[in-house]
């Protein structure tokens, strides 16, 4: 499926524009028509995306057996990102997660994915989250940008902190930075161009 707000594609769109032009800073506009304001800050890349508002939800059990979760802390719902949120008490659990995606896909319909979180136990960390998303073709997300529209502010007002470091438990893991700034946020990153080609008539 198309994914309408893609941090890495706009993370390595951006790196490739930087690095054959003489602009410093770039404004994307999605299919859903959001403007995404992107600049050079220092070795990283900023990507400036919207912030998106969270509800209230119920999750059913069997989506919880489907996950491997035994305890929930919260539970909430991104409507713009047809997302569902758990956090949950610890980065362990978090890690060590072996969800049935078949079981999992069945148990809701209408989504995009389930990011679940934990406040994280290391001085290095802020949160750490995992996005799972069989409903949109692949079962786990290795590093997500895109959640942050909800994701940042969810653990910057339960944090009292506007600027926070993420860290995503995933196989492959991945780390970003991250600041609640004016109902906008802010995602830090690097990318590195690793294949170049040239077309030819």
């Amino acid at each position: 499926m198309e994914i309408p707000l893609c941090g890495h594609a706009t993370l390595a769109s951006s790196k490739i524009i930087f690095d054959t032009t003489p602009l410093n800073n770039i404004k994307f506009i999605n299919i859903n028509n959001v403007e995404l304001v992107i600049e050079k800050s220092g070795t990283k890349i900023k990507m400036q995306f919207p912030v998106y508002e969270t509800e209230e939800i119920e999750v059913p059990q069997n989506m919880l057996i489907a996950l491997g979760i035994n305890e929930i802390e919260n539970k909430r719902y991104s409507p713009t990102n047809k997302i569902i949120l758990i956090e949950i008490k610890d980065t362990k659990t978090l890690a060590d997660l072996r969800p049935d995606f078949l079981s999992l896909v069945k148990s809701y319909e209408g989504i995009n994915g389930v990011l679940v979180t934990a406040q994280s136990d290391s001085i290095d960390f802020d949160f750490h989250y995992r996005y799972f998303w069989p409903w949109a073709g692949t079962n786990e997300d290795p590093v997500t940008g895109g959640i942050q529209t909800f994701l940042t502010k969810y653990w910057a007002t339960k944090l009292n902190k506007n600027k926070l470091n993420a860290f995503q438990s995933s196989a492959r893991t991945g780390k970003m930075n991250t600041e609640l700034n004016d109902n906008k946020v802010f995602i830090y990153g690097e990318a590195v161009t690793v294949f170049e080609g040239i077309f030819k008539n």
